[in-house]
């Protein structure tokens, strides 16, 4: 993903493959994030990414301020899900998972 400044962190929503669990985090990596979300999997790590199997992009923002991207993740996490899914059919409205298209 090419650079918005000098630097990027990423609020991020991932689902599992049924897409009915929804995941938010912060980064300022996602390609890496997505991969490690995997990864951890693989070690049967416990964490709620791994429990819930959200592995799948489907919705992300940039910020080049860190407080900035972890109040707006704060926001999304209190969300109800019906405004989380409203969020992210606005921007994936097929709900198409995006981690190939991160690079």
């Amino acid at each position: 993903m090419k650079p918005l400044g000098l630097h990027n962190y990423f609020v991020y929503i991932l689902t599992n493959r049924n897409r009915n669990v929804l995941y938010v985090g912060v980064t300022n990596d996602l390609e890496r994030r997505l991969y490690e979300h995997q990864e951890k999997d693989q070690y049967q790590n416990m964490s709620f990414s791994s429990k819930y199997k959200t592995f799948y992009l489907i919705y992300w923002e940039r910020f080049e301020n860190i407080e900035d991207a972890i109040m707006r993740e704060k926001q999304i996490k209190g969300w109800t899900r019906a405004k989380k899914e409203t969020l992210i059919s606005e921007f994936n409205p097929e709900w198409k998972f995006l981690n190939d298209e991160i690079s």
